[in-house]
């Protein structure tokens, strides 16, 4: 029963990374690269990186968006087919 748990948990960080992955590094590079811009540029202003990470998110999530679903689709049919064995346990 243990071994299904830990592998459950596993198996959901994986799944959690993996959805998560795209936006956060994509959001990671954009705000890297604007910090650069602003440092150079001497402009401190908040809005100037709030807007384009905004945006960015906004179009990861829409070009990646069905993939994500799928991902937690499978993951949870995964979860439901696991149900009956750790009943049995």
């Amino acid at each position: 029963m243990e071994d299904s748990v830990i592998q459950i948990v596993a198996a959901a960080l994986l799944t959690a990374t993996k959805v998560a992955g795209p936006v956060l590094f994509s959001t990671l590079a954009i705000g890297l690269l604007l910090s650069i811009v602003q440092s150079a540029t001497q402009i401190q202003e908040q809005t100037l990186t709030f807007v384009p990470k905004l945006v960015v998110t906004a179009v990861v999530l829409v070009l990646t968006g069905n993939w994500c679903l799928k991902t937690l689709e499978g993951f949870t049919r995964e979860l439901f087919n696991m149900v009956p064995t750790l009943l049995r346990s």
